[in-house]
C-alpha cells in the first residue's frame, strides 16, 4: 500500500472516530432505555431461566467471560451459563484427539454440536437467551444493544490494519454477524462485518438490526 492510501486510511479512520465520538451519547441513552425496558419485561424468563439451570446442572448458572471492550479495556461478559461443569477438560481432551475439531477451533474460536455444552444449554444458544444477562453488561456500559461481537484478547490480531473498527466501538448484545448466517461464516468475514458496521454506523441501522434479531430468535435460525 502506497503512503498517500496510508495517510488516506489514516485520516478517514480519525474523521469516522470523530463522527461515532459525536453520536456516542444519543446511541448511550437508547441503550440504557432499551436495556431498562428489557430487564423488566424479560425479569420473569430470567427467573425462569435461573430456575431450570439450577434443577439441570446445580450453582453457578452465571458464567463470566473476560472479553476485550471499547479502547482495549478488559470486562467480564456474562451469560447463562450453558456447558458442562467439566468444559475445559471436554475440550482439551476433544482438540488433542481429533485433529479436524482442532482446526475448527482454531479457525473460528467455536465448534458445532459442541460436547462440552448440555441439553438445556443448546436450547438457550438455540434461542439467544444465554446472553440475556449482557444486559447487565449495556447498563454498566461495558457494553452496547448492537455493536462488534465481543471477543478474546488474543481474536484482536485477526482484525490486523482493521483493529481499530472494534477498538473504537462498544460490543454489542447483537450485530451484523449475528443476523448474518453466523454458523456460514469465516473469522475474516465476521471481521468485514464489523468494519462494515464501523463504516456505516447509525441509529437507523441499529434499530434495523434489532429488527432483524428479533426475528432470528423467533424463527432459531441463528444455530452456533
Amino acid at each position: 500500500m502506497s503512503l498517500y492510501s496510508d495517510n488516506f486510511a489514516q485520516r478517514h479512520a480519525r474523521d469516522l472516530s470523530a463522527r461515532h465520538a459525536g453520536r456516542r451519547g444519543l446511541k448511550r441513552a437508547f441503550d440504557i432505555v432499551l436495556s431498562l425496558v428489557a430487564l423488566v419485561f424479560l425479569s420473569p424468563a430470567l427467573l425462569l431461566i435461573a430456575v431450570a439451570l439450577l434443577v439441570v446442572d446445580g450453582r453457578g448458572i452465571i458464567f463470566r467471560h473476560k472479553r476485550i471492550g471499547r479502547d482495549g479495556r478488559p470486562f467480564y461478559c456474562l451469560k447463562f451459563r450453558t456447558m458442562r461443569k467439566d468444559a475445559d477438560e471436554v475440550l482439551n481432551q476433544l482438540l488433542a484427539s481429533d485433529p479436524a475439531r482442532l482446526q475448527e477451533w482454531r479457525e473460528t474460536q467455536k465448534l458445532k454440536s459442541d460436547p462440552r455444552v448440555h441439553w438445556l444449554g443448546k436450547y438457550l444458544r438455540i434461542t439467544s437467551l444465554d446472553e440475556l444477562p449482557q444486559l447487565v453488561n449495556i447498563l454498566k456500559g461495558e457494553m452496547s444493544i448492537v455493536g462488534p461481537r465481543p471477543i478474546l484478547a488474543e481474536e484482536l490480531e485477526h482484525y490486523g490494519q482493521h483493529v481499530h473498527c472494534y477498538l473504537t466501538m462498544t460490543p454489542g448484545l447483537t450485530g451484523l454477524w449475528q443476523v448474518s448466517r453466523r454458523t456460514d461464516t469465516s473469522y475474516e468475514q465476521r471481521v468485514q462485518f464489523d468494519v462494515e458496521y464501523y463504516n456505516n454506523w447509525s441509529i437507523r441501522t441499529d434499530l434495523v438490526i434489532i429488527i432483524k434479531t428479533v426475528g432470528v430468535v423467533l424463527f432459531a435460525q441463528n444455530e452456533r
